[in-house]
């Protein structure tokens, strides 16, 4: 007799599978190095020189790693991301 909470993996795809994990997305417009006490010397409106120049492509990660490239784009009064390319991840687990 089958428990009620034993889960038949025969009944379950694939995509199925991993559609309810959460993953952190973080969209990264550039970096900067600075000194701690630059940091906290910058006060309201203070621009940061980030590495990047405009019209470059930024990285997108998930759970801190790359998973792709895109453009920043505006929707309205909102920032957005448009997805230009996915990397291909190749997997670090024993096959």
């Amino acid at each position: 007799m089958a428990d009620e909470n034993e889960v038949n993996f025969s009944d379950i795809t694939e995509l199925e599978a991993v559609l309810d994990v959460e993953v952190e997305i973080t969209a990264v417009l550039g970096t900067s190095l600075m000194p701690i006490s630059q940091i906290l010397k910058l006060g309201r409106g203070a621009v940061v020189e980030l590495n990047r120049k405009v019209g470059e492509d930024i990285e997108v990660q998930g759970n801190s790693r790359l998973v792709a490239k895109g453009e920043v784009i505006v929707i309205d009064d909102r920032l957005g991301v448009n997805i230009t390319e996915v990397m291909k991840i190749t997997s670090t687990l024993a096959e």
